[in-house]
């Protein structure tokens, strides 16, 4: 089959669209338009799409992603989106699209990583993946005071502005920390997270963070001044006995860590800047999965 690969058109309403069609068939519902309206959708999230008679039959998005790893810079690419059409499977449509990024970034970047669904564990180790294992922080949590996070509404325009403009500012929480990609965390506070957006008002912090029954999941935390962990969490309330964070926490002198991986969620990764990832026990934060 001849074909070529198209990259770079996510302006394009057809080819937006029919990329769109295929993620929604593919990962159950899965739909970029609203993070595309919102002004979200940049060049750091670029589909690499084999495209036929203006359907989109085959993809897998590159990632350009940078990231703060005790004190240095990393420039790391995450590959995601990874869906071929049905009618279009078994011909090499991803392994043609792997080996074009292979070629064009392997030697640019510091480390390819990705997230595979248990279904096609066997399928990168092919082009030179190994997986690894992430590391989960956790630990116990106990105060008497009653909650005053306040949650914050992530469809007012006025307040997703008072966000970027406080995660613009904010100091680092996490020794592995995303930078310069916020338009990424907003797929997931205007998405699947836009209920879990709060305000500590104490501490003029955001916290991203998920609560179920007792567990408190703390996706990021959002401040210009720098503030004791413990004290910002305060603002949950007595109901939170533990707490697990999404991050890779600078403070983590009280926490428990775990070896941890997520189902249909495993790391895979390649290249020298990622070999001492499973060593240096750390998380990708939740909010930079693409």
């Amino acid at each position: 089959m001849n074909t070529e690969i198209i990259r770079g058109y996510y302006n394009q309403d057809a080819l937006r669209g029919s990329f769109n069609q295929l993620a929604r068939q593919t990962f159950d519902g899965l739909d970029f338009e609203a993070w595309y309206r919102d002004g979200y959708w940049s060049e750091c999230y670029d589909p690499h799409s084999i495209v036929i008679d203006g359907k989109v039959v085959a993809n897998v998005s590159v990632n350009f992603m940078d990231f703060f790893w005790n004190g240095q810079r990393k420039h790391f690419i995450q590959l995601g989106t990874v869906m071929t059409a049905e009618g279009f499977r078994n011909q090499g449509l991803i392994r043609q699209i792997m080996d074009g990024i292979e070629e064009e970034f392997g030697q640019k970047a510091d480390g390819i990583y990705l997230f595979a669904n248990d279904s096609v564990l066997d399928f990168y180790p092919k082009f030179g993946f190994k997986k690894v294992m992430e590391h989960c922080y956790t630990k116990p949590f106990s105060i008497s005071e009653g909650s005053s996070a306040i949650r914050i509404s992530m469809q007012e325009q006025g307040e997703r502005k008072r966000l970027e403009d406080a995660m613009r500012r904010s100091v680092s929480y996490s020794r592995f920390r995303m930078v310069d990609n916020d338009n990424l965390i907003f797929f997931y506070l205007t998405g699947p997270l836009r209920d879990c957006v709060y305000y500590d008002c104490r501490h003029d912090a955001y916290v991203i963070a998920q609560i179920e029954k007792e567990v408190l999941t703390v996706h990021d935390i959002f401040s210009e001044k720098k503030y004791p962990v413990d004290d910002i969490l305060a603002a949950f309330g007595r109901g939170i006995r533990l707490v697990r964070f999404g991050f890779t926490p600078i403070d983590a002198e009280e926490c428990e860590v775990e070896a941890y991986r997520e189902e249909d969620c495993t790391l895979f990764v390649k290249g020298t800047g990622l070999e001492d990832f499973e060593k240096d026990k750390v998380i990708f934060p939740t909010l930079s999965h693409a």
